[in-house]
């Protein structure tokens, strides 16, 4: 498929800015493949698609306020430092985008709030990229406080176009949130309660965890025509015991296996075995998941309403079928669905 076949417009008015007041309050619009039937729901009504035994796969990553500001030594400038992830946890290496990049050169030092962190630039890696080594003399927990401390909840602001504010810090991390490491939010797990997790055990369905640390990868614009060419950045991934044990059963049961967002699919769909079963596996996936492909784990996927051209929008269109998806894109834009992080779900069965 092309680049080009993803494109279409979203009014700027349906980027949603804010969550609902109630996670399960969102919209969901329910899609069915065999039927090509499109129902308009609300997320707690999700009860309603599922039964005894079935189980859903959710991605236990936890966001970290990955955002830093601070100013270069000497001149003072402002600057702006993005943590993508930890290179070295003994020497405090990190992998980073700045802004202004053009200021920010190796053997600068660069000075965060009134605080003792301090980090120095070590490598230039792209033009926005560079690695640094904090300087700081506590230890590590004391050093995760800081950056905690000191850091921006790190949603995309080029396209969610306000400040970002105290509530974000909870809204903006799923209720399944445990590992820390993403620097985004796997979004579908944001319209979950306690409270519907308990209506849902109480029904029997299974609530299982992967875990994938999402990175701006994941929203890094894709650039080439031909969707083959385009590389996916790589995600840390743990698929544990347990997990494989109920997604297992559940095929065998002939249940639905739900993946709570695209990165549980993808995770998932990264370690399967000869037998097209799922195994436990740790590691790094750069999976990316375009029509036509043959799903071996998922037979449901959860997912928010993407924005145009995104890889995002390309793996639901594999598993709902391109036709289909586009055709129930255009619905929800016709019913002003709210898209991005903050909006609304789809349910595709």
């Amino acid at each position: 498929m092309k680049l080009s076949d993803f494109k279409f417009d979203v009014p700027k008015k349906l980027i949603s800015l804010y969550p609902t007041e109630n996670r399960d309050d969102s919209r969901l619009m329910v899609v069915h493949r065999k039927t090509g039937q499109i129902e308009h729901r609300i997320f707690k009504d999700i009860l309603e698609y599922f039964e005894e035994g079935d189980v859903f796969v959710t991605n236990d990553t936890k966001v970290f306020p990955a955002r830093l500001y601070g100013n270069k030594e000497k001149t003072g400038a402002k600057i702006e430092v993005f943590l993508l992830r930890e290179l070295n946890p003994e020497l405090r290496l990190w992998d980073v985008l700045v802004d202004p990049a053009r200021k920010i050169r190796v053997g600068n030092k660069l000075y965060f709030g009134d605080s003792d962190l301090v980090a120095e630039v070590i490598d230039n890696t792209t033009s926005r990229g560079r690695t640094i080594r904090f300087l700081f003399d506590g230890n590590h927990d004391e050093f995760e406080k800081t950056i905690d401390t000191l850091g921006e909840t790190p949603l995309l602001k080029d396209i969610i176009e306000r400040k970002i504010e105290p509530e974000d810090r909870e809204r903006y991390q799923t209720v399944f949130a445990k590992n820390v490491g993403a620097v985004a939010a796997p979004t579908a797990g944001l319209h979950f309660t306690p409270q519907l997790l308990k209506r849902l055990e109480l029904k029997g369905v299974e609530v299982t965890p992967i875990t994938l640390h999402v990175g701006l990868g994941t929203f890094r614009q894709v650039d080439v025509e031909d969707l083959t060419k385009h590389k996916m950045d790589s995600e840390n991934y743990n698929i544990p015991a347990n997990t494989v044990k109920l997604v297992n059963e559940a095929l065998d049961a002939k249940k639905r296996v739900v993946a709570v967002g695209t990165t549980s699919l993808k995770t998932i769909e990264s370690s399967v075995t000869a037998g097209g079963r799922l195994k436990e596996s740790t590691g790094w996936t750069d999976k990316f998941i375009i029509p036509p492909y043959e799903f071996k784990i998922a037979n449901s996927l959860i997912t928010n309403f993407h924005l145009p051209e995104s890889t995002l929008l390309m793996t639901a269109s594999a598993f709902g079928g391109y036709d289909l998806v586009m055709k129930a894109y255009r619905e929800a834009i016709k019913e002003k669905y709210r898209f991005f992080s903050y909006g609304d779900a789809m349910l595709i069965l």
